[in-house]
């Protein structure tokens, strides 16, 4: 046994939402009978920190001790028992014939954080800000965000298609301005779980308004209707708005 980074959980602070067990490809977080979060098996922890990103009241961190090496294989057979193949493919570490060819969620990549960017500040009169970013949120790939991110609550939010922001240059005032952001690209990307992760994302936030832009390209129509697939399957009347960006830059819809 060696020291090694794992999750750590902060009983009293816990209020048993359970958005870490979700978060947490690898199972190793359940909720137990005083509704607190607790680690199923040290083995099943890979120290990245998925869990991190979502839990609303700072129960949770990575700590670094002594503890028994993440165990990726049995880790996959837990996950394979507890929540069928699809959720195993996910799992850090499980071989490349089980796993899906698409990058999936991982955390332990500092720049896949989740956070919240301050746009608050303001201009003085009579003077702009060339270039002013509207963005808000971190991170924004949709392989890479989590549906239960605390900043998707009540949120107006934008799926746009990768390539949106380089055809339109007032891409940050006219569309991004006010909302968070999710991209994807229904081409170049493995789309898999795609509608899945959209409907959660739907269903758990309460949006406030949903829109959708894409390329005038005969391809990028793929984003829309996976996003129209995912508000079906979520069961929730929001009715998404569809922007369509010309290679010009120009807009319609």
């Amino acid at each position: 046994m060696a020291k090694r980074k794992i999750i750590e959980i902060e009983r009293d602070l816990c209020d048993g939402c359970g958005l870490c067990t979700t978060a947490c490809m690898e199972g190793a977080l359940e909720i137990d009978e005083e509704n607190k979060a607790v680690l199923v098996k040290e083995i099943f922890c890979d120290g990245l920190g998925a869990c991190l990103d979502v839990c609303p009241t700072g129960a949770l961190k990575i700590v670094e001790r002594d503890s028994a090496d993440y165990d990726a294989k049995a880790t996959f057979q837990h996950v394979m028992k507890t929540r069928g193949t699809d959720a195993a493919k996910q799992v850090h570490g499980a071989e490349p014939a089980v796993r899906t060819p698409a990058p999936h969620f991982h955390s332990g990549c500092p720049g896949s954080q989740a956070r919240e960017i301050d746009r608050s500040e303001k201009t003085a009169p009579g003077k702009t800000v060339s270039g002013r970013s509207e963005l808000s949120q971190w991170p924004i790939q949709l392989h890479l965000v989590s549906p239960f991110a605390p900043y998707f609550k009540n949120a107006d939010l934008l799926v746009a298609a990768d390539c949106t922001a380089f055809s339109l240059g007032s891409f940050h005032p006219d569309l991004l301005k006010g909302k968070k952001l999710v991209i994807a690209c229904p081409k170049l990307d493995d789309p898999s779980g795609y509608v899945e992760k959209l409907a959660d994302l739907i269903k758990q936030n309460d949006l406030k308004s949903l829109t959708v832009a894409i390329m005038t390209v005969p391809c990028c129509s793929g984003l829309y209707q996976m996003v129209d697939e995912a508000v079906e399957a979520s069961g929730i009347e929001i009715f998404p708005r569809k922007i369509v960006v010309g290679v010009d830059g120009k807009i319609s819809g």
